[in-house]
């Protein structure tokens, strides 16, 4: 017996000195005892280390059990059905609720609330030089829209709205009077591209999205965007294409979709994006009382203009002269719908927009006075920065007429302006910051015509 209980006892030594020797592994990050220390060890021979207990119980909590230090327990001592129990006991932090932004209660407007046509046209007259008929067509067109926003009938007779086509060359003034037409208006407006807009299925976007930024606009408030104007710029990007036998996705079939936003519809709009898709919800918007102006440089009309007004013959002693109309500079006020349609606007189209009105070219005289008179003149902010140095900036006449005379030459209208100019201001704005004796600068002709330099007055000491 004393044999057998010895061989017993030798038996337990070497199975303890084997398990000794045995290196347990991490069941989760499988790294070995000897790099993680003690393990705690739970049913079924499963071992964790401390570093994965401790994520485990931040991961449990959501951060909610943070103060629980796995690497500081006893593990030998552990009791994990008690452990679980008084985490489960545990009251967690409440969540925090968003607060909600308060809405702004704006107030309705009233007949007596609506600015006149000559008021409006008096707060353009203070940012945008010339372009008389085209602020009054707008000024009446704005103040009818208010009009239409306070009461949709007026002795039951419903009025309907006149939906605006701005034709003029490129930079003079299209877009600029639209944006400062939004500083003016209490009703939501949008302004959107033309160029953008593509048949439905096809890569671009489709023709309810420029519902979506009036909604965005409107703060996603439907019944105030119903009420809104839609600016859509480039307007002429979406003419049919002459003789060609590729798929038009930006041309006509645009122009066909665009028809029921025109005229009044129930449309399903998304709500934060530009595109319906299955993870965006969808609001319905009824297009009958916004307002829609739509503008375009329409590049070339002018030579299907002269030629419709070259009805006589060039032969004959009654005969038009082939040059007759090349010296006329406004010659695209002379446009109509056949016109129009002959450049690639469908006469539904055309139809939907009852307000054909064009902007005059810009003439020298009129490039000096945006130089210098409209409100945020570009002369004007640069006198600003240079007052800054306390420097003081001046231009005479001849500085002036030479800069427009240059953007004449540009063809790009009103853009030229600061194209030139910054071209010129870029030495003198480098250079004056370096000299604190310098108190005035005066930009003459000879400097803008590059033989000179300009008239530069010292401080007085």
């Amino acid at each position: 017996m004393s044999e057998e209980h010895n061989n017993h006892e030798i038996e337990e030594v070497k199975q303890e000195e084997e398990k000794k020797e045995i290196e347990h592994y991490c069941y989760l990050c499988h790294r070995p005892e000897s790099m993680t220390g003690k393990m705690l060890k739970l049913p079924n021979d499963i071992h964790i280390c401390t570093d994965c207990m401790q994520r485990t119980l931040d991961s449990m909590g959501n951060g909610q059990f943070g103060f629980i230090d796995a690497r500081n327990m006893d593990l030998e001592n552990l009791d994990i059905s008690k452990l679980m129990g008084d985490m489960q006991g545990m009251q967690p932090k409440p969540a925090l609720k968003k607060k909600k932004k308060e809405k702004k209660e704006k107030e309705k407007l009233s007949l007596k609330d609506i600015p006149a046509p000559h008021k409006i046209k008096a707060m353009l007259d203070e940012y945008v030089i010339g372009q008389d008929y085209a602020k009054k067509v707008m000024s009446v067109a704005v103040y009818n829209h208010y009009k239409r926003v306070v009461t949709n009938t007026m002795d039951e007779i419903e009025i309907d709205k006149s939906n605006m086509l701005m034709i003029g060359p490129t930079g003079s003034g299209k877009t600029y009077l639209v944006k400062t037409l939004a500083r003016l208006l209490q009703v939501p407006l949008a302004i959107t591209d033309a160029t953008s807009l593509t048949e439905a299925g096809y890569i671009g976007d489709d023709v309810e999205s420029v519902l979506s930024k009036l909604l965005q606009a409107a703060d996603n408030d439907v019944e105030e965007a119903e009420h809104g104007i839609i600016f859509i710029d480039e307007i002429d990007k979406i003419a049919k294409k002459q003789n060609t036998n590729s798929r038009d996705v930006s041309g006509e079939s645009v122009q066909q979709g665009l028809l029921k936003l025109l005229e009044g519809a129930e449309v399903e709009v998304p709500v934060g994006a530009t595109s319906k898709n299955a993870m965006v919800p969808l609001t319905t918007m009824n297009t009958k009382n916004i307002l829609f102006i739509c503008g375009g440089a329409f590049p070339n009309l002018e030579g299907i203009i002269k030629k419709r007004l070259m009805k006589k013959t060039s032969i004959g002693f009654e005969a038009d002269l082939k040059d007759k109309f090349d010296k006329e500079e406004n010659i695209i006020a002379n446009v109509t719908n056949e016109d129009l349609r002959e450049y690639g606007m469908i006469p539904e189209f055309i139809g939907r927009l009852p307000m054909v009105f064009t902007l005059e070219g810009l003439t020298k005289d009129m490039l000096v006075k945006i130089l210098k008179e409209p409100k945020n003149a570009i002369l004007k902010q640069y006198q600003k920065l240079l007052e800054l140095d306390e420097v003081k900036l001046e231009f005479d006449d001849g500085a002036l007429e030479a800069i427009a005379e240059k953007a004449l030459e540009k063809k790009t209208g009103a853009r030229a302006l600061r194209a030139i100019i910054e071209k010129f201001m870029l030495d003198i704005m480098y250079e004056i910051p370096k000299d604190d004796t310098i108190g005035k600068v005066v930009i003459t002709r000879d400097y803008i015509e590059g033989h000179g330099s300009p008239v530069i007055e010292l401080r007085d000491q």
